[in-house]
């Protein structure tokens, strides 16, 4: 079941290393599985990555090719940590049914993200060898 994190944590650092672990507190206890299934789910990974490709799909109409091969660069990285803080924090669901959900969409997800990844990678590729 969800577990806190521990108050001996890293969050009490101090300076910019301090700064840093504490904005980023609630993704690195998702990506340790400990974040309710549900935050991570729905806000982390839906409601996010809706956000990522909403700008993609304005930089492909805009026809911005670098804007669009920095997307892709920053969906992968994304990409594994949501696959992971989902898959760690099933556990976290109050019904073993929606872990088990959670993660076969998981596996799901990062299969069409390989798919997905290589298709723009040779459609941003294709469209820079053209354009010279």
């Amino acid at each position: 079941m969800f577990q806190p994190h521990a108050p001996n944590d890293f969050v009490t650092e101090s300076g910019i290393t301090g700064f840093v672990a504490r904005f980023f507190a609630p993704e690195f206890h998702a990506c340790r599985g400990q974040q309710p299934l549900w935050k991570v789910f729905w806000l982390y990974g839906v409601a996010t990555s809706s956000v990522l490709i909403a700008i993609y799909v304005f930089a492909f109409y805009a026809e911005s090719v670098a804007l669009r091969q920095i997307l892709v660069l920053c969906f992968a990285p994304y990409t594994a940590w949501i696959l992971v803080s989902v898959w760690r924090c099933a556990n976290n669901a109050h019904e073993q049914f929606w872990g088990m959900l959670a993660r076969f969409l998981t596996v799901a997800w990062a299969l069409n993200t390989i798919i997905i990844f290589v298709f723009v990678e040779i459609n941003l590729i294709t469209h820079f060898y053209l354009s010279y």
